[in-house]
């Protein structure tokens, strides 16, 4: 696949993602009626069912990441060349800006304005360290175990992320940076975004050199490179060779 489907499916699939949770977001503060729980599941459900649909549709070209700490992650476990670490960050930040115009072109708000809403403190920090964490481990646990269900167990986290942090888990970068221009139900001061993107970098490195360590990369004359726990990596090894 070139560099260029790669990056234009980054970017696509980082937009419609922010559309996603800033526009279903937006809906749900509206109809709620002031209920912030049923504002919030709704905001999480959709978000959840839009991130099946988005890495399915792009994951086997792009990879999906649509967050620079996966990326970064990516990167730096060799599946992705570090000469293409910028351009799909600088792409992942443009596609979040974008999918949150769209987002507010829906609903009638202007393209952009900064948020007020207040998000910051050390237990919102340390939720978005653990909330990043789980996001990575759960990447890299199911890619190099369980391929195909990927998709879903990181939608299931994101969903289950929004209740049990109390930032609610954006667990990325551009996301947050996206989130500071919409002054809706998904928003975030502008002033407080430094914080959250100093706590995912934080857990999305200490995740990175943990679950590479306990999910070891299947050798390279594995019959099915990936999908096969690390205790059968020595007997599919020895049958390829037989």
């Amino acid at each position: 696949m070139t560099l260029a489907r790669r990056i234009v499916s980054e970017g696509l699939g980082t937009a419609l993602l922010l559309a996603v949770v800033v526009g279903s977001g937006i809906m749900a503060e509206r109809l709620a009626g002031g209920n912030v729980a049923i504002a919030l599941l709704a905001n999480a459900i959709a978000t959840g069912a839009g991130l099946i649909a988005l890495i399915l549709m792009f994951g086997t070209i792009s990879g999906a990441h649509f967050n620079p700490v996966v990326t970064l992650s990516e990167a730096w476990q060799g599946n992705v060349p570090g000469r293409e670490v910028l351009p799909y960050i600088a792409v992942q930040v443009i596609g979040a800006f974008a999918g949150v115009a769209a987002a507010h072109g829906m609903f009638g708000e202007p393209l952009f304005f900064a948020s007020q809403h207040v998000r910051t403190g050390a237990a919102q920090w340390w939720s978005e360290c653990v909330a990043t964490f789980g996001l990575i481990a759960v990447i890299i646990g199911t890619s190099r175990s369980r391929p195909a269900v990927t998709p879903f167990a990181v939608a299931a986290y994101i969903v289950a992320a929004y209740w049990f942090t109390s930032s609610t888990s954006f667990a990325n970068p551009a996301v947050t940076l996206a989130r500071a221009a919409t002054d809706t139900f998904a928003g975030i001061r502008p002033g407080d975004a430094p914080g959250f993107i100093v706590a995912q970098l934080v857990g999305a490195a200490a995740a990175s050199v943990l679950f590479c360590w306990l999910y070891p990369a299947p050798p390279a004359n594995a019959t099915v490179g990936g999908t096969v726990p690390p205790g059968d990596f020595a007997e599919t090894a020895r049958k390829a060779g037989a």
